[in-house]
């Protein structure tokens, strides 16, 4: 399976990003492979309005299962689940960990948005 993790680098050593829409970087990730792909989210990171829609018809768009981040606002989590993509919040630490707990199924699947919109950054 394909997933995506936010983050704050390119690589499995960086942190994971507690935002999904305003993440600086999405790794797509494949559970069967083990390839790894970054993919810049500078365009949604900045805009003023609309950020986690557009990185949610991202995500859509790499054709993957599962998000993994530390939150998601409602827009956001709208769109994920009308494509089908489960969300999964809280994760924290290094890409790779968040990878390794969501291959363990220790990661809960998030059942709405674990935010309010426009929660600003950090």
């Amino acid at each position: 399976m394909k997933i995506c993790v936010t983050a704050t680098g390119t690589t499995l050593e960086s942190a994971v990003d507690p935002r999904f829409g305003r993440a600086k970087y999405f790794i797509e990730y494949d559970t069967d492979t083990g390839a790894m792909t970054p993919h810049d989210n500078t365009v949604n990171l900045n805009a003023l309005q609309g950020a986690g829609i557009q990185a949610a018809k991202q995500c859509a768009d790499l054709g993957v299962g599962a998000v993994v981040t530390g939150n998601v606002g409602p827009k956001a989590f709208a769109v994920l689940q009308t494509a089908n993509i489960v969300v999964y919040t809280g994760a924290s630490g290094k890409v790779s960990d968040a990878v390794q707990a969501f291959k363990d199924g220790t990661l809960a699947k998030t059942e709405k948005a674990s935010v309010d919109g426009h929660w600003g950054s950090m």
